[in-house]
């Protein structure tokens, strides 16, 4: 399934989810800038394993500081045309209203803590990875946590393959993103079991932002918006705050 809008107004202009985005492309064009290297060059691989998370660098006895860093670089860099595309799309999505909940500053501080909690979580449940962890996917599982717990009734469009056609459904939030979680933690079962997980999904990283954006979102949100929320919680919001 793929989301498409919502119906939920917003208050601000989005500015800070607008920034994330230009950020996460502006970084991916200057991968693609970087190519795939030569001598005495590096090229756009060795550039995100310098900046991802590598667990099992992170986890060494001594870390540099650049290593100490990368929970928060490897949030901005993606592998690909599809990955960043993906990301971009949920985070303009959940974001726009998650960040009208909370305000700007707030949002900044939300996102980063959503990020490096998510990569985080990938390091603890794969400590002997060599493999670099890159993508926003973390930080935006942590607003996508946030919307469910905001708007879990708010009805999201969506897009959805029906055989060989696709159609747009409009889905409740609860069930599209209880949906996506579920996906997440059957992905991660593999891993559990000790067998190999599906090659280049960090399904931890995503269901610890998700966890954590959802336990600490009644932290950020307005005070004023979430006493409007405990009036009627499972209303669709249609309200906009002046």
């Amino acid at each position: 399934m793929i989301p498409l809008r919502d119906d939920v107004p917003t208050r601000i202009a989005p500015t800070v989810t607008i920034s994330l985005v230009a950020l996460n492309v502006a970084a991916f064009l200057y991968e693609l800038s970087l190519g795939p290297g030569r001598r005495g060059h590096a090229g756009a691989e060795a550039f995100i394993t310098s900046f991802g998370v590598v667990p099992r660098e992170l986890l060494a006895p001594r870390v540099s500081l650049r290593t100490l860093l990368t929970p928060l670089t490897s949030m901005f860099l993606h592998g690909g045309f599809l990955h960043i595309g993906g990301n971009m799309l949920y985070l303009w999505i959940f974001g726009n209203n998650v960040e009208d909940s909370m305000g700007r500053v707030r949002f900044v501080v939300f996102y980063l803590m959503c990020g490096i909690a998510a990569a985080l979580a990938q390091v603890v449940m794969d400590p002997s990875s060599n493999v670099p962890v890159v993508g926003a996917s973390g930080a935006i599982s942590g607003v996508m946590g946030a919307y469910l717990i905001l708007y879990p009734r708010v009805r999201v469009y969506t897009l959805v393959p029906l055989g060989f056609f696709l159609t747009t459904i409009a889905l409740p939030a609860w069930a599209m993103l209880g949906y996506w979680i579920v996906l997440q933690f059957l992905g991660a079962l593999p891993a559990v079991a000790g067998a190999q997980a599906e090659a280049g999904v960090a399904f931890w990283a995503h269901i610890g932002g998700f966890i954590v954006g959802a336990a600490t979102i009644r932290l950020f949100a307005r005070s004023d918006y979430l006493n409007s929320r405990r009036q009627n919680p499972w209303a669709p919001q249609r309200v906009r705050w002046g």
